[in-house]
């Protein structure tokens, strides 16, 4: 039993030592946030606010940090609903329609993967400049509104682990490919979207470099280049930075503890696979 616990001890004080330095950094931010100016200038990040205080975030209100807030909800959501409807419809091609080339076709769309999203940069923005969409909110969102090669590689393989009798039996109760998608395959794939939604928002709820090269100017920035911009206007004022760091991360935190348990679920599910 002692060398049975031995291994047992060293794992979870690893896990604990792991979850100490990962979380450290987003309490003393948190903390930060908390205090106030003058004793962060001549006190120690780690000293704890003595009185906390919320002036950060009041005056944080006055920066036009609340509308980028605002901008950044409207283009994850958009995006989301895009990549969700778009990415199911093709991953359901791609796994259960029969149609030339579906393969080949599905490999190559693959393959973009493998190309850095730095590359795209420059030419996205010579189309939304030819277009007439540069700093608009369209030039946010078009570039990731049509799906994205991730979200329809792992839709395609929950697709296909779904049992042919029970398409097959919704198609002889008379249902078409449109009924069978949204009657028989979504309500089966709840975990994966959900793990597939959580990704979609943290990654464009956090998208610096588009937003940062096709809007100018305060009317479409977004949090991520909303909190940049503060750490260069205001690089003495570390609590106001924090501040804003702790209101662009809260919605993820308080996301990820909500859709936790489908998550898991994910996990399991791919694991039975």
């Amino acid at each position: 039993m002692t060398s049975r616990r031995l291994p047992n001890t060293a794992i979870y004080t690893g896990l604990v030592v792991g979850a100490v330095i990962t979380l450290l950094p987003f309490l003393l931010g948190l903390l930060t946030s908390f205090t106030s100016a003058h004793q962060f200038a001549t006190g120690t990040p780690l000293q704890l606010p003595r009185p906390p205080t919320v002036s950060n975030y009041t005056e944080l209100a006055g920066t036009g940090f609340g509308r980028a807030a605002v901008v950044t909800a409207l283009m994850t959501a958009m995006i989301l609903l895009g990549q969700l409807t778009f990415s199911v419809l093709a991953a359901y091609a791609f796994a259960r329609l029969e149609f030339p080339g579906r393969d080949a076709l599905f490999w190559v769309y693959l393959a973009t993967l493998m190309v850095p999203a730095t590359v795209t940069v420059v030419p996205l923005y010579l189309m939304m400049a030819q277009l007439g969409l540069r700093n608009t909110f369209w030039a946010l969102v078009l570039p990731f509104l049509f799906g994205s090669p991730y979200a329809i590689f792992l839709l395609r393989e929950h697709f296909r682990i779904i049992p042919n009798d029970l398409i097959n039996a919704a198609h002889l109760d008379g249902a078409n490919t449109l009924d069978v998608l949204v009657h028989v395959v979504l309500p089966s794939s709840r975990p994966v979207l959900a793990a597939l939604t959580l990704i979609t928002v943290v990654s464009q709820w956090n998208n610096f470099m588009w937003p940062l090269v096709i809007t100018s100017g305060p009317k479409w920035r977004v949090l991520t280049v909303a909190t940049a911009d503060l750490q260069s206007r205001f690089n003495s004022q570390w609590t106001l930075v924090m501040a804003a760091t702790t209101v662009a991360i809260a919605p993820l935190v308080g996301l990820f503890v909500a859709a936790q348990r489908h998550i898991v679920s994910s996990i399991v599910v791919s694991g039975l696979k």
